[in-house]
């Protein structure tokens, strides 16, 4: 009996592992585009308000954020001057760009975790009128997580600051999503996340990057700081895109960046958040 505990034991962490290691390849993934910071954690945030509309048991919920947060894991075979370029990519660079839906599932095809998550990772930019890819399937065709997490990919987005327009107002992108129900969007699913725009449950979730934790402006690229869960008041920082040092001060019961390339002139990328990994771990571990 003991013997048999211990055993189940054992694979758990093994999974457990094999979870976390997936966690850490998609933080890979966006630690290297400057602007994406917190991308994953609003899409995965967003299909979770999404699919609780949609009126999926708690445990799907779960899976399907899951997926949403891995679901460009397959950017990670995408040259860095495709795809962190700041301006209009060419005809080639496209294409390029959108081989990243085949090679997330080649990359998954031998994981054991992959039934979770791989058909959202490969179908994410399928649409509805079939001019999607990679494969151009059309309506019901496309896999229902999948179509649920392309509208939360595409709103994020537009609503996200690039180097080289600034982020959609909410409204405005909820109103490109409308205009594009039942072509670029699931009509359905479409429906239900305007509901959920347009009764303010994106508050919390645009500009953000973690519960309660708002991106921070750089004084050169707009709102693109991240800031750890376990940032103090005068810890340092770095701007992704530019490089500049920021310093974080408390400002009534926020926390701010100031500008400080002296204090952080040492300070080289220190990886992904371990306490928001830790976490997202151990929520998502119901699933294994």
């Amino acid at each position: 009996m003991e013997r048999a505990a211990l055993a189940l034991q054992g694979e758990a962490s093994v999974y457990t592992g094999l979870l976390r290691s997936l966690l850490l390849l998609a933080w890979m993934v966006e630690a290297r585009d400057p602007y994406t910071g917190g991308h994953l954690w609003r899409v995965a945030h967003l299909a979770e308000l999404l699919a609780e509309a949609a009126g999926f048991p708690s445990k799907e919920v779960q899976r399907i954020a899951l997926a949403a947060f891995l679901h460009d894991l397959g950017k990670v075979g995408v040259p860095d001057s495709t795809l962190c370029k700041q301006g209009k990519l060419s005809g080639e660079e496209y294409q390029t760009v959108q081989q990243h839906a085949e090679i997330g599932l080649r990359l998954l095809q031998p994981h054991p975790l992959a039934s979770m998550v791989v058909s959202v990772v490969h179908h994410h930019h399928e649409r509805p009128d079939g001019k999607g890819y990679p494969l151009g399937l059309t309506g019901d065709n496309i896999p229902l997580d999948a179509r649920l997490v392309a509208v939360c990919d595409a709103f994020d987005a537009m609503t996200s600051h690039r180097p080289y327009r600034a982020g959609m107002p909410v409204e405005h992108a909820l109103d490109v999503i409308e205009a594009g129900l039942g072509q670029q969007f699931d009509a359905h699913l479409g429906e239900l996340f305007l509901e959920l725009g347009r009764a303010g449950r994106f508050s919390g979730v645009v500009g953000f990057c973690d519960d309660g934790i708002p991106l921070a402006h750089c004084d050169a690229c707009g709102p693109v700081l991240v800031r750890d869960r376990t940032a103090q008041a005068g810890d340092f920082t770095r701007c992704p895109a530019c490089k500049a040092g920021y310093r974080w001060v408390l400002s009534g019961a926020s926390m701010l960046a100031v500008v400080d390339d002296e204090g952080s002139q040492h300070m080289g990328w220190t990886g992904s958040d371990g306490s928001l990994l830790d976490h997202l771990v151990e929520r998502w571990a119901v699933l294994l």
